[in-house]
């Protein structure tokens, strides 16, 4: 019976497995949703996790600093990534190396996870440099069209939203515990992006 059992677990993980391994379609930049170039950029946005937790920790970040600090980075975020991917347009497709991604994990969850309280001006600088660098690499090669224009202001709208839902939620958290497990999260991201950079720099 446990042969039995043993035999037909084998043959369920050899079908999985060989599933696993079929290539896809690999398509670069945004994916069509079918429902036009806005929610194509938005859905590119939550599905890129490079993008995703960047703006994400910037959101936890200010979030932990107060109210103040979230208004402003709420409008130099999105307006920084508005800036890169309108810059992006214009420039031809480029391979972004992994170093980048896992560079922004690691200094961004870092700083989360040690509740650095950074100066309103050094805060400001640092959302801008996030905005313009991954709204340039999101927008890169796409070119100067219609789609493409639509597809950004999808993208930046999907950075203001979760700026403004994660960094309220954040600044509404009064109890220990709960800004402990903000700093948590932080470290995870950190710790993700230290792994990041090892595979990088190995593969390099």
């Amino acid at each position: 019976m446990k042969d039995e059992r043993a035999s037909r677990w084998l043959r369920h993980a050899g079908l999985a497995m060989a599933l696993l391994q079929q290539p896809l379609t690999a398509r670069g930049h945004h994916n069509s949703t079918g429902m036009g170039p806005v929610y194509d950029g938005l859905i590119h946005f939550l599905t890129s996790p490079e993008d995703l937790i960047a703006a994400l920790a910037v959101a936890l970040l200010v979030g932990l600093r107060g109210v103040d600090f979230g208004r402003r980075a709420l409008w130099v975020l999105a307006t920084a990534w508005l800036s890169g991917c309108l810059v992006g347009l214009t420039a031809s497709a480029t391979n972004a190396s992994a170093v980048l991604p896992a560079f922004w994990f690691l200094l961004l969850g870092g700083l989360v996870a040690l509740d650095t309280r950074l100066s309103p001006r050094a805060t400001t600088a640092l959302a801008a440099i996030v905005g313009v660098m991954h709204g340039y690499f999101d927008a890169a090669g796409l070119g100067l069209s219609a789609a493409a224009i639509g597809a950004t202001l999808g993208v930046v709208c999907a950075v203001f939203v979760l700026i403004a839902l994660a960094a309220a939620f954040v600044v509404w958290l009064q109890a220990r515990w709960a800004r402990i497990a903000v700093r948590v999260a932080g470290s995870w991201m950190a710790a993700s992006g230290l792994l990041m950079m090892g595979w990088a720099l190995r593969a390099a």
